[in-house]
């Protein structure tokens, strides 16, 4: 039997199993049914567990996570997904603890799935999303799960997709996706979502000027945060500022104009609207066929994603690859070689293989 509804007040980042480990121990293995059995039934333990699953890059690994993703697919596909992005400072943590406590008193199950950025020494996670979000992390209605970006275009976790699915699985219909907001492509967390939501800061100049026109074209909506107080004042001029840019630089489109907002997520100030604002372009969008061709798209290019992951992990761990290598960096710091022609063998030692291969 899965752990009962209760299981749902625990930290869901320290399950119970976790003791086990601590005290020395080591968890059982489960197979795939016992996942999908466990997920669908809500168990925010195995929910744990399973997307550790999806993030591991053990080969074993991959093969279960696919088998479990695959079951678990007819069980997912009918949430919200929200991509938030902002830059450090604007409050993202603040706002989505905000939005995710209002979504959970009106009823909805929300998961939160904070993309830490990663040091590039360690490789480890520099803050937890989980610490800064301490009301939502208890909340027996949220999921609250910090992943490392591990050095992911647009600081999205490579594993993001597969994590949506299982939190869909398991009845969550709010997915939030909170990205580093440090400057990449946030194209990638924009194909992976319906709604796409940039927060900025009050008085547009200097925000306005460093603003990304990709960015701005690929906003549903651009919210001005901490608009409250002695800030409401700016944050209306902000809204202006970028409701102006917006219109010269987004195309038109025939169906969904990207709204500008003023929001506070330490009152609360303005979320409701801004939600109401969400639910019309999903409306909006399902009615015309735009929001299915959207997913439809999106599964496509998680396909190539994972094919280039794939062709990534098999070309760092080539036999033949492994032996070239370090000569290859060894030639380029002391500029025997170029880039170019290391790249060249490098490949071509590893395609050599195949092709041999492929002629047995």
């Amino acid at each position: 039997m899965w752990p009962n509804k209760k299981d749902r007040g625990l930290p869901q980042h320290q399950p119970r199993e976790a003791t086990a480990s601590a005290r020395g121990t080591r968890r059982r293995d489960m197979s795939v049914g016992e996942y999908v059995e466990g997920v669908c039934a809500g168990s925010c333990s195995i929910i744990g567990r399973a997307i550790t699953l999806v993030e591991s890059r053990h080969p074993a690994h991959l093969r279960q996570a696919e088998e479990m993703v695959l079951r678990l697919l007819p069980h997912s596909g009918r949430a919200h997904r929200v991509g938030i992005t902002g830059v450090p400072g604007v409050g993202k943590s603040t706002f989505i603890e905000s939005l995710g406590t209002m979504l959970t008193g009106r009823g909805h199950k929300v998961a939160v799935l904070a993309v830490d950025p990663s040091s590039t020494r360690s490789g480890g996670s520099i803050l937890g999303d989980k610490t800064r979000m301490e009301k939502l992390s208890v909340d027996t209605n949220a999921f609250v799960r910090p992943s490392p970006a591990a050095g992911t275009l647009g600081g999205v976790a490579q594993k993001t997709r597969e994590t949506m699915i299982i939190c869909e699985a398991a009845g969550y219909d709010v997915i939030l996706v909170e990205t580093v907001g440090v400057g990449q492509s946030e194209t990638v967390v924009a194909n992976m979502v319906d709604f796409f939501l940039v927060l900025m800061l009050p008085g547009a100049g200097d925000e306005l000027q460093g603003m990304k026109k990709g960015v701005l074209e690929i906003a549903d909506m651009i919210a001005v945060n901490k608009g409250d107080g002695e800030n409401e004042l700016r944050a209306r001029l902000a809204a202006r500022e970028y409701d102006n840019a917006l219109r010269l630089v987004t195309p038109p489109r025939l169906v969904w104009k990207p709204q500008v907002v003023v929001c506070s997520g330490l009152t609360g100030l303005g979320l409701g609207p801004m939600w109401a604002t969400v639910q019309e372009h999903r409306r909006v969008s399902s009615e015309n066929g735009e929001w299915l061709v959207k997913r439809q798209q999106q599964q496509i290019r998680w396909m190539w994603s994972l094919i280039e992951d794939r062709l990534m992990l098999m070309l760092r761990h080539h036999e033949k690859v492994q032996r070239i290598l370090p000569k290859m960096e060894k030639d380029l710091m002391q500029n025997l070689t170029s880039p170019a022609v290391a790249a060249a063998r490098i490949l071509g030692a590893f395609f050599e293989t195949h092709q041999a291969e492929s002629t047995v």
